[in-house]
């Protein structure tokens, strides 16, 4: 037996539709793509120092525990829907909405509950709205 070695054509690998399909490729994303800047707010929030006031008018108070449920001036609510609340405060209000209101919430309180209680104060047209916190630890 004789073995021969056969020569071979050269193996070459045409890279001109590998290229094009990449540019295009590059063209689509870059057309397609929005260019937008998303801005990230950096909060630093502040700590509640200061005196209590003592004498205080009277006022409307909105406190909501750990589970969302809330309680206007004493009364709990039977339900946290907006209209209940809103019944609530104008009840309480007996239409003086100048008076002001405070939201106490607990640490563990879903935001939504408190952003609830704002919004229907809001939409009564409370405007003296205040968020009660607590001194920080070691004062």
């Amino acid at each position: 037996m004789q073995f021969r070695r056969q020569k071979g054509e050269e193996v070459t690998v045409n890279l001109t539709p590998l290229i094009d399909v990449v540019f295009l490729l590059l063209i689509f994303f870059m057309v397609s793509t929005t260019f937008t800047k998303e801005t990230h707010l950096s909060l630093d929030l502040p700590e509640a120092t200061g005196e209590e006031s003592t004498d205080q008018p009277q006022q409307i108070e909105i406190i909501i525990d750990a589970n969302g449920q809330y309680v206007v001036n004493g009364n709990s609510l039977v339900s946290s829907k907006k209209d209940i609340i809103a019944a609530a405060l104008k009840e309480v209000a007996a239409g003086d909405f100048s008076l002001p209101l405070t939201i106490t919430a607990d640490a563990k309180t879903p935001h939504q509950a408190v952003i609830t209680a704002m919004d229907v104060a809001g939409q009564l047209g409370f405007s003296h709205l205040s968020l009660t916190t607590k001194k920080p630890a070691g004062e």
